[in-house]
């Protein structure tokens, strides 16, 4: 994506958030980009496409981070694989219930970065990301917090 399509894709991340909880997800104001400011925050946010196997098409800073990846790496990856093999079918579950329902927060698991170091989300929030028309593009999840998972 271009930095002109990272903006409408944010605000679409931003504006389906505030439409399923009728909150803003962070105080932004008008002075920097949206990915600016994303990026500035120490709130992980991520999103996926409507792939059959949905693949990762945008993660802040703190995400790349997190999951020890670069921009590059990050939006080719099939999300299913940000967590272990024996987590993915909860994962999935999930999911499908957000799909349905439209949003879920307060999601606690277990996600694994590209080098094998795991670690725990908490306090997620999963959500349905729609364009102006009401069209699903995908789902972005957004944690302010994790902890380290001994192997």
């Amino acid at each position: 994506m271009n930095p002109e399509q990272i903006e409408l894709h944010l605000k679409r991340v931003l504006n389906s958030y505030r439409k399923w909880t009728g909150t803003d997800l962070l105080k932004l104001t008008g002075e920097l980009s949206l990915a600016e400011q994303l990026n500035r925050t120490g709130r992980i946010l991520l999103s996926h496409g409507t792939e059959t196997d949905p693949v990762l098409n945008y993660g802040n800073h703190a995400a790349l981070a997190l999951w020890e990846m670069d921009w590059a790496e990050f939006v080719r990856m099939p999300s299913r694989l940000t967590a272990e093999p024996m987590d993915r079918e909860e994962r999935e579950k999930l999911l499908r219930d957000v799909r349905d329902k439209g949003y879920s927060n307060r999601y606690a698991g277990i996600r694994v970065s590209r080098t094998g170091r795991r670690f725990r989300i908490e306090d997620a929030a999963i959500w349905n990301v729609m364009d102006e028309r009401g069209r699903m593009l995908g789902q972005a999840a957004s944690f302010p917090s994790w902890t380290e998972v001994s192997s």
